[in-house]
């Protein structure tokens, strides 16, 4: 749909914009978008059109090299000219300056204090004029206000300063006040704040037309008014893009200005679905040099399609994964986070590179014993996640545990299933602080991040392992070689 969002005047300036934003290292996904990418160049409807590529941040993941490597090169494949740092972007802090001398991309974040030993200190910018066809673009980067609360080592950042959204607004609109001041009047932010928080941007300040978002995940298909197309201070359009996560899709946002005053007069907003792409193939062999060529390592029979919101809908993929850290570990329990869960299973042969990218963090498992109570708050808090704008944290997929919890957010039912399978009744309004259980739980959720202090008890873990939940996947298929059958065994239930 083209949106007027202004009397269109006979001489306009059409741009065409192509952002990714929060892939996580998902590089089969990254194979698909740089066909997609290519295909972007390779549209020649229109040639007076100015071709603009971005990314909003989040498109790295984790501490591995390799994996941070090919998301870096996924980058300069596309064309990317500028990309924020999002949270993902400071996992590998220690590491990451192997990487930045290969970015043939600028690196943009203004709201965030880097100490010169910071490897990204001498890369980062607050904003840059982007120039294509004799035309001068402002662009400017924000990394996300939440950043400390995202990372799972948060000493090493003592140093670093990111502003609260006060003052991200107010260094946002020092940016804008000085590209201004060189005569730039089309203006673009690279945002990783989040939605609810780019609406914020867009109102309370000055001279954005575009904001580029990512972070909150969301996927905004179109232009809506009073949603994500706003008026700024000075009553000025500013449309706001974001393409869900883990490269599912990529944004094309289409529009036009007006020459004299940069304003916006159109607005085409759409996204692509990136598994309609095939995988570039020579992309691929690049990137098996890097990560390693996948190994068979075994046979999916059948299995559900993947979901719309795996956030907080019931998750037949994740349940064979938690079921395959509670036997590896031997555990009452186990818990994991819908949020460390990135990808899905489908029928034929499985391999190392998608069970990779199912779960790509690497975050450690550890053994720990949890009271019923810690339990029933954990539960209640990740079940508020139904009712949130973004859905985050997500629900926690359980094994040894089946729970119902309302649409509204509420956790009405819990039962605990002992290795006999017998059923043990949890009350969900009285549970025992003097009961435990050995939970088999990763070192993220461990810490508390997400909001799950009840669960920080890092530090007193029975048991603390050296790999992540994919050997237990890769060790249940060496002493289970016969296919799976993966399906929804109602262990959780979503009532009205």
């Amino acid at each position: 749909m083209i949106q007027p969002v202004n009397s269109a005047p006979q001489n306009t300036i059409k741009t065409s914009i192509f952002n990714i934003n929060d892939f996580h290292g998902k590089s089969i996904n990254m194979e698909r978008a740089i066909a997609v990418s290519n295909a972007f160049d390779n549209d020649k409807k229109d040639k007076d059109v100015d071709k603009l590529k971005f990314s909003s941040g989040d498109i790295m993941l984790g501490e591995v090299e390799p994996t941070n490597k090919v998301a870096m090169l996924a980058q300069n494949y596309m064309g990317v000219m500028a990309c924020t740092l999002g949270n993902h972007e400071y996992d590998m802090l220690e590491k990451v300056g192997n990487l930045i001398p290969d970015m043939k991309y600028r690196l943009l974040a203004c709201n965030v204090n880097l100490p010169p030993q910071n490897p990204y200190a001498k890369k980062v910018e607050k904003s840059y004029v982007q120039k294509v066809n004799g035309h001068e673009y402002g662009v400017i980067g924000t990394s996300p206000c939440d950043l400390f609360s995202r990372l799972k080592y948060r000493k090493v950042f003592d140093d670093m300063h990111v502003h609260n959204i006060s003052d991200t607004i107010k260094d946002i609109q020092k940016e804008i006040d000085k590209l201004k001041a060189k005569n730039i009047n089309k203006i673009i932010l690279l945002s990783h704040s989040g939605f609810a928080y780019d609406r914020k941007i867009a109102e309370e300040t000055d001279g954005i037309d575009i904001i580029l978002g990512g972070h909150s995940h969301d996927l905004i298909r179109d232009v809506e008014p009073d949603y994500n197309l706003l008026y700024s201070k000075s009553g000025e359009p500013v449309v706001i893009t974001q393409a869900g996560r883990d490269g599912k899709y990529i944004d094309k946002l289409d529009v036009e200005f007006d020459k004299n005053t940069g304003i916006l007069t159109k607005v085409r907003n759409s996204v692509t679905g990136t598994r309609g792409f095939k995988r570039n193939a020579p992309v691929r062999y690049v990137f098996e040099k890097i990560l390693g060529k996948p190994h068979v390592v075994g046979q999916i029979e059948s299995v559900p399609p993947p979901l719309e919101n795996d956030l907080i809908e019931p998750n037949p993929h994740a349940n064979f994964v938690v079921d395959c850290i509670r036997d590896e570990l031997g555990t009452d329990i186990a818990l994991l986070s819908a949020a460390n869960v990135r990808g899905f299973f489908e029928s034929g042969t499985l391999d190392s590179r998608v069970l990779d990218e199912i779960s790509p963090f690497r975050n450690k498992l550890c053994v720990i014993s949890y009271s019923e109570k810690e339990i029933v708050d954990a539960l209640k808090a990740t079940c508020k996640s139904m009712v949130r704008s973004n859905n985050k944290p997500g629900l926690l997929h359980p094994s040894g545990l089946k729970y119902t919890v309302s649409r509204s957010g509420e956790l009405k039912n819990l039962t605990f299933i002992s290795k006999d399978g017998k059923e043990h009744q949890i009350d969900v309004n009285n549970p025992d602080s003097n009961k435990f259980y050995r939970v088999g739980i990763n070192d993220y959720c461990a810490q508390g991040n997400d909001g799950l202090k009840m669960l920080k008890k890092y530090d007193n873990a029975e048991k603390i392992y050296d790999f992540d939940l994919i050997k237990c996947v890769e060790d249940y298929f060496r002493k289970n070689p016969t296919p799976v059958t993966i399906k929804d065994d109602g262990r959780v239930t979503i009532v009205d």
